[in-house]
């Protein structure tokens, strides 16, 4: 099978539910593939189930309304019975942030290493689950780990948060290395490199598939070690006269280790602020993965006592989420900063997709506003935890699988990969590029594309988890972009004539002192839509008028304003 043959078979979603023959290994993709978040991963042996990674995905502008996205996990949750344990990579939100709300549904154990069952032990607290989860604390480089037919080890890789670790997966079948999110820097700021040694005994043992990520296959070369932004800090901090302001992930520990360093090293103070900065940080500190220099981390409170060019405040929101940190200090509505001339704002990090326009708007709002900013466009302030090319081509040659199989990014990234793995010697036909519902079967020997799983995606939407679908969110952008116009009609049952005047309400359509011309000429199409629907009045069929009307307005309101408002005619008999 060719990288392009490989699943187009996911355009036919169907259930799946037979069970995995006893001889194959079924390796099922359910989120992550063709986008960037998400990141889920079953294998299936005979009665036997292993999941890697539950994570969420970020919406898109498009997604109005919708706080995060989820998996869905129905292929799962019908077999729950067959897990036996959820392995985790590490602690990014792309890869536990669905665990607090997907975990209930499974019941089954989590295998972490230590930092990242920290993080999922604070999420798990906040929803009252806790107490019942069965949580295990893995060291990386440790004795694999029986679940059922399957044994899995940890190996420990460099990522932009401590305690990151791929999985050699032993199955009957041959080992799956799936590499978690990584990249081989050499002088990590925890000086914990990644496991060269245990990587390639497993390539010198045999590996059958390698599931890798992808997102920066496009990327020539290595990515820059952690140090480089160090050292770019240190500059700033020689320049910088005032308050700074460094705004990051809040699980990017290294970045915050560097505030702390430099800070200390240039006389300055820190302080943490964001709900998921300060719960990380205290964690990490108590964890001994922050290394703390004495009198160097206090409170916001303390900060403020202080004179700005002896503070350092780290902050979220880099993404330029609209409730975050970082977007209402540029909107002056944060209670602890409000910027002024002199501030040093840096912007440490790479926009996830889709956010670039948001980020840009706060870098803006914070220039107008007299600061100095630094982003990775005029400064290097950011360097990626992701495998560029030579990274990837390293992981291949250690390895030496048979299969190749890209996750973790979109489709763009993918098809790199699939490039890339070919120079590295591996055929075209044992390069599957898959989708999210994917299925691939192994034996010993072979590995083809099996019928596709149901794997869509489920909706955070304030309190509740939805499937909200295409129809709601169409609904939503159409409201933010033409407004709504309401129109009430009385009727009479008996005459199947209008009873008074219609009654019209808008709402981000029109301006109300302009629109008495155009809502006269709105009234007039309604009285005489409704004469030429009498009989259906009379009948009561309020569904054919109401259609007839919404048509007969909206017609009319695009001719006039090239507009079209959600029309949402009400009937009213009388």
């Amino acid at each position: 099978m060719t990288q392009n043959q490989a699943n187009s078979a996911t355009a036919n979603r169907q259930d799946g539910k037979g069970a995995a023959s006893g001889n194959k290994l079924r390796v099922i993709f359910l989120g992550g593939l063709g986008e960037v978040g998400k990141n889920i991963t079953a294998l299936e042996y005979g009665n036997d189930i292993i999941v890697v990674d539950c994570g969420i995905g970020f919406p898109t502008n498009e997604m109005l309304g919708v706080d995060m996205v989820l998996p869905d996990i129905t292929y799962l949750a019908e077999r729950k019975d067959k897990i036996r344990g959820i392995f985790i990579t590490h602690g990014h939100e792309d890869h536990i942030g669905s665990l607090p709300y997907l975990l209930p549904q499974l019941d089954a154990p989590i295998y972490a290493t230590r930092m990242a069952i920290g993080l999922i032990s604070t999420k798990l607290k906040e929803h009252k689950l806790l107490d019942n989860a069965k949580l295990n604390v893995v060291e990386a480089g440790s004795a694999p780990i029986k679940a059922g037919a399957f044994a899995v080890e940890f190996f420990h890789i460099v990522h932009s948060i401590p305690d990151s670790c791929g999985l050699g997966i032993h199955t009957p079948v041959g080992t799956v290395v799936h590499t978690g999110d990584f990249k081989f820097d050499l002088t990590p700021t925890d000086g914990w490199q990644a496991n060269f040694g245990q990587i390639a005994r497993l390539g010198n043992e045999g590996v059958l598939a390698l599931l890798s990520e992808c997102v920066h296959a496009e990327t020539e070369g290595a990515t820059p070690s952690e140090q480089v932004v160090r050292a770019t800090f240190d500059r700033l901090f020689n320049k910088a006269a005032g308050r700074i302001i460094i705004a990051t992930f809040g699980s990017l520990i290294a970045r915050v280790q560097i505030a702390l360093d430099l800070a200390y090293k240039h006389g300055r103070k820190v302080a943490v602020l964001g709900r998921s900065m300060e719960n990380n940080v205290a964690m990490a500190v108590e964890m001994g993965y922050l290394k703390v220099p004495e009198g160097t981390l206090i409170k916001i409170s303390e900060a403020r006592e202080l004179t700005l060019d002896k503070v350092v405040v780290v902050i979220t929101g880099s993404q330029g989420e609209p409730s975050s940190v970082l977007t209402r200090v540029a909107n002056q509505e944060n209670r602890f900063i409000n910027v002024i001339p002199g501030d040093t704002i840096v912007v440490s990090s790479t926009p996830i997709p889709g956010n670039e326009v948001a980020i840009i708007r706060v870098i803006n709002s914070l220039l107008m506003q007299g600061a100095d900013v630094y982003y990775s466009q005029v400064a290097r302030v950011h360097v990626s935890g992701h495998a560029s090319q030579e990274e990837l081509k390293m992981m291949i040659s250690l390895t030496r699988p048979k299969y190749a199989v890209p996750i973790h990014g979109e489709r763009r990234h993918m098809v790199a990969y699939a490039k890339l793995a070919g120079e590295m010697g591996i055929a075209a036909e044992n390069i599957f590029i898959c989708g999210n519902g994917s299925v691939l079967e192994f034996t010993a020997d072979s590995a083809a594309a099996a019928a596709p799983v149901h794997a869509g995606a489920l909706f955070v939407d304030g309190g509740s988890i939805s499937d909200i679908g295409d129809v709601v969110l169409r609904d939503r952008q159409s409201l933010s972009r033409d407004g709504v116009l309401t129109i009430a009609v009385s009727i009479d049952s008996e005459t199947g004539e209008m009873a008074g005047e219609p009654d019209i309400v808008s709402r981000g359509f029109v301006e109300p002192e302009s629109s008495d011309e155009l809502f006269n000429r709105v009234r007039e199409v309604v009285r005489n839509t409704v004469r030429l629907e009498r009989e259906a009045a009379i009948a009561g069929d309020w569904p054919q008028l109401n259609r007839r009307i919404k048509e007969a307005v909206s017609q009319l309101l695009f001719t006039q304003t090239k507009r079209r408002p959600m029309l949402l005619p009400l009937i009213v008999e009388v």
